[in-house]
């Protein structure tokens, strides 16, 4: 068993890996390690180096928006399929819920495909995700685990308020909805525009325990959450 942690540099981390292959069977499984925080279907892609679904530090593209403000990974699907990729979208079929994995298989035989990234919007929040960044597939056969920080898109003010459905559109404030049920109304709003405009570590959630009003309506005995947010066992296997 090879342990890794995903911190501050997915580059730093790449750099302590074996060198990348060519032709590799890759099972990749997913867990979700927060108490309260659902994660919508699941990317899971094998590209090339150079491709990135999202860079640290770097302003979201509009695929990425897509998917930290509403969820939808139609963007970072035809990013992948554009630079050559090979993916694996929704293996869970829906939402990944608390303690919940899911699994999935991908293979990269006589491809270049030899870096590995993983994306998923995290909800209740604004423009959350958990986010594992064009990791170099290490050569050698075994099992990997890395685990994953959340990050702010940088695209929406943490406001914490529910604006069901409309919330998700790339552009227009407010969380899509709650999977859990599990949240409050009448918020008047936990933050305003962040002032780090690009991806970052995300600061969690605040939250409050007025069911009907307070900053936010999320509740902060659910829906807060510590580094890191999930994990990713990456099973290698050489043809």
């Amino acid at each position: 068993m090879k342990t890794s942690r995903i911190a501050a540099s997915a580059l730093a981390m790449s750099a302590l890996l074996p060198l990348t292959a060519s032709a590799q069977d890759l099972s990749v499984t997913v867990t979700n390690l927060t108490h309260g925080i659902y994660f919508t279907p699941v990317l899971v892609a094998a590209h090339e180096d150079g491709t990135h679904l999202f860079q640290q530090g770097q302003a979201a593209s509009a695929s990425l928006q897509a998917m930290a403000e509403g969820g939808s990974l139609a963007g970072l699907v035809t990013d992948v399929i554009n630079a050559n990729g090979t993916y694996s979208e929704n293996p869970a079929m829906g939402m990944l819920a608390p303690t919940a994995s899911t699994t999935t298989t991908l293979n990269t035989d006589g491809t270049s495909n030899t870096y590995l990234s993983v994306v998923a919007m995290m909800l209740p929040t604004n423009d959350g995700f958990i986010g594992l960044d064009s990791i170099a597939i290490p050569t050698e056969a075994g099992t990997y685990t890395f685990l994953l920080n959340a990050y702010d898109a940088g695209t929406e003010a943490n406001d914490e308020l529910l604006n069901p459905g409309a919330g998700g559109a790339p552009g227009v404030a407010g969380i899509p909805g709650a999977p859990g049920g599990d949240t409050g109304t009448g918020g008047t709003g936990a933050a305003g525009a962040d002032s780090n405009t690009m991806v970052h570590i995300h600061r969690g959630a605040l939250g409050d325990t007025n069911a009907t009003g307070g900053t936010s309506d999320l509740d902060s005995r659910i829906h807060r959450w510590l580094n890191p947010v999930a994990k990713v066992v990456l099973t290698v296997s050489n043809p």
